[in-house]
């Protein structure tokens, strides 16, 4: 009910104000840990497909165990072809790599192909979110709850701006070997070329990645980094209403923390609740999800649909991106030890009372 509650006025005050409220936001300094901006850092919101950072994060400390390598198979279940958009579409029983998977995750942001990794990880996607909350656990954030490995809409994912800035600074800390994969521009297959959802990557200066997130509950949510001379920056916006909104408050934000002196800033770990946070994530559903929000959009976009950026940071792409090509097979490495089931019943013991019945013609 109180979620319901904290939904319904929401959308309320967006109606009576005509303009859009901000959600939760944070910058952060990747180098320093010092925290330039933050608004709401610890209100609950639910990520989307920022979820696929964590999906991503336990896939490498999965390859660091020695569980894995970047070749091992990444096998489509019969359950993770029916997942919903986006989705890449593989037929089931289909073999790609742990490498194209993540590429395909970064760019594509598929859901189906992440519910085949952690599958193809932890042997079930339920062991694979288990995984995903001891590392949340494991590495402070405290504010953090994982229910899937893809991040379409359950009640009970949530996560916080600072949570957030702690997983993205924790993966690019701890495995920087992989940082190309959050630039990639676009993916191709067969003929199909898939661009990245992260506008920042192509527009603005010195992006390096990361990832986007999108459901009507949660909204248009980015955690977008940059780099400009000695300096290495990340912006979390979380809970916009437009894919304009989010990318010009991530660029107008990252080009002030680079004009900002940070001698007085906080460190991430300083930062503190403020004790009027809701318990429970909005539900943007009623704002976002309407044929009133989205003929506004359509029609600030204009007849060619172009996205309607304000902020000069984000100019237009001067060049076509480039695409790396992805396939599925391929995998020549060592399949994930973890215990698989299948989708089937589990036997239960035989009774110690049992008495075999022999068989007839009729009962075959």
């Amino acid at each position: 009910m109180r979620q319901l509650l904290f939904s319904s006025t929401l959308a309320a005050l967006m109606i009576s104000s005509g303009a859009a409220l901000a959600g939760p936001s944070l910058l952060v300094d990747l180098d320093t840990g010092k925290v330039l901006q933050h608004d709401d850092a610890f209100v609950p919101w639910h990520p989307a497909s920022l979820t696929k950072l964590m999906t991503t994060y336990v896939t490498y400390r999965a390859i660091a165990a020695g569980e894995i390598t970047m070749l091992s198979p990444v096998r489509v279940s019969e359950r993770a072809a029916k997942e919903p958009p986006s989705k890449m579409g593989f037929k089931p029983g289909s073999v790609l790599t742990v490498d194209n998977a993540i590429k395909i995750l970064m760019v594509k942001s598929a859901n189906d192909i992440a519910t085949s990794l952690a599958e193809s990880v932890a042997g079930s996607s339920q062991a694979f979110v288990a995984r995903m909350n001891a590392e949340a656990r494991r590495i402070g954030m405290s504010d953090t709850r994982f229910a899937n490995a893809h991040g379409l809409h359950v009640d009970d994912q949530v996560t916080t701006a600072r949570d957030l800035a702690i997983l993205a600074m924790t993966m690019r800390n701890e495995f920087p070997q992989y940082d190309d994969y959050y630039t990639l521009e676009a993916i191709s297959t067969g003929n199909a070329l898939i661009e990245n959802h992260n506008n920042l990557v192509m527009r603005f200066d010195g992006a390096t990645g990361m990832k986007t997130g999108y459901t009507c509950p949660s909204g248009f949510n980015l955690v977008g980094t940059a780099r400009r001379g000695s300096r290495n920056l990340m912006a979390i916006v979380i809970g916009e209403h437009t894919v304009e909104e989010r990318d010009d408050k991530a660029a107008n934000m990252l080009v002030q923390g680079f004009d900002a002196s940070e001698d007085s800033a906080p460190y991430l770990g300083q930062l503190r609740p403020t004790g009027t946070e809701p318990k429970d994530a909005a539900n943007l559903r009623p704002v976002i999800c309407t044929e009133a929000h989205w003929k506004a959009v359509s029609e600030r976009r204009g007849p060619s649909g172009k996205l309607a950026f304000t902020s000069p940071y984000l100019p237009e792409p001067t060049r076509a991106p480039v695409p790396v090509a992805v396939a599925l097979g391929g995998a020549t490495g060592p399949e994930s030890p973890a215990p698989r089931y299948a989708d089937v019943p589990i036997p239960t013991p035989r009774p110690a009372d049992y008495t075999p019945v022999t068989a007839t013609a009729e009962g075959g």
